[in-house]
């Protein structure tokens, strides 16, 4: 069985008596991308800190390769880990040509190949006798990466490093990066806020709240397998109905819910994000006839619509209990704000979890 490439076992931390990072634990296996996601100040930048060795731990270790770097005792200088770092600023070297920031800190007799080489794979190898402020944003970041990654690091640290990028040239840039990462065969620990883009890249998400991280999974997984509404909330917009259990169901103005092994007569919450609202009506005014899967249609009016480009957001009133609802529709239907709409949802698309 291959040993991970990064270990980490039990980290805590401690700032002025608050506990900053709380008995976290994560592996990141050889050409992996695992992403730490988490909102501002949860702990992901002083976790990804503590294993560059720019920060000690309180208690707890890191491996790489199966070798210890660093415990409450014991540290390895960061220049001494074999560990590469990108950060929000590229921080290249303003005196230096391209070509000399990605050599600096090399040493032998093939610094001049693997320049060439890893300017090639960042798309860079017109501007090698360039100067960083010769370049546009997206450019010194390809260049950081390249920096980054001439050493040969067996693990690649980046934190938020796509930040100061426009929307448009972000997706560009992330996805170059993670094919050159790839083809390195680098582990890699990404350190993020943003939801799209720890999907977009991550062959794992580690999500981090206060300190600890609550849910580890697959993309796909952590998004549809919330741990909690929390964890919910943080990757789209979500719908919250109340109910209450009854016999391991619970009665909702769209139907009955499954809510197993939640007690009887216990508040929930079902979650339901806009995207898995469908609107629906027909000609007579009675509401649709939905699928089983769909449960039972509800009323509501259209309290505004917004149009959005590839689709458009409807915020409903809903006549059961004035609640306001949210749906993503398909952007050729624009309801007008009084509009009486049917709206069903997929109760498979939905997530129960006890009312805290």
């Amino acid at each position: 069985m291959q040993a991970p490439r990064l270990e980490i076992k039990n980290i805590v931390k401690n700032f002025g008596g608050r506990r900053v990072v709380d008995d976290v634990s994560l592996t990141v296996m050889p050409g992996q991308v695992t992403c730490l996601l988490g909102p501002s100040g949860c702990g992901k930048s002083t976790t990804l800190r503590i294993i560059a060795g720019v920060e000690n731990q309180d208690a707890g270790a890191i491996y790489v390769d199966g070798k210890l770097v660093c415990d409450a005792g014991f540290t390895l200088p960061p220049e001494q880990r074999n560990i590469g770092l990108m950060f929000q600023d590229f921080a290249l070297f303003p005196h230096l040509t391209v070509a000399q920031n990605v050599a600096f800190g090399l040493a032998g007799r093939k610094i001049t190949d693997r320049v060439h080489d890893l300017l090639a794979k960042v798309g860079m190898s017109a501007y090698f006798d360039d100067y960083p402020h010769q370049l546009s944003g997206g450019e010194q970041q390809r260049v950081a990466l390249a920096r980054a990654l001439a050493p040969r690091p067996r693990i690649m640290l980046m934190d938020e490093p796509f930040s100061g990028l426009d929307d448009r040239l972000r997706d560009d840039i992330r996805d170059e990066t993670l094919e050159v990462l790839k083809s390195e065969g680098t582990a890699v620990l990404l350190v993020t806020h943003e939801p799209g883009e720890a999907m977009r890249m991550a062959d794992e998400i580690a999500l981090m709240r206060k300190g600890k991280i609550v849910q580890r999974g697959a993309p796909y997984n952590i998004y549809n397998a919330p741990k909690d509404i929390e964890a919910a909330a943080f990757f789209s917009d979500v719908n919250v109905i109340k109910g209450k259990v009854k016999g391991a169901l619970t009665d909702t103005p769209f139907g009955q819910f499954l809510a197993p092994g939640v007690p009887d007569d216990t508040d929930v919450d079902i979650v339901i994000r806009p995207q898995h609202l469908k609107i629906e009506f027909d000609r007579a005014g009675r509401g649709p006839n939905p699928t089983p899967a769909e449960g039972t249609a509800a009323r509501g009016v259209v309290e505004r619509a917004r149009f959005m480009g590839a689709s458009s957001l409807v915020e409903f009133r809903m006549d059961f209990d004035g609640s306001i609802l949210k749906a993503v529709v398909p952007s050729v239907f624009l309801p007008k704000p009084g509009m009486p709409l049917w709206l069903m949802i997929r109760r498979d698309r939905c997530f129960v979890f006890p009312r805290k």
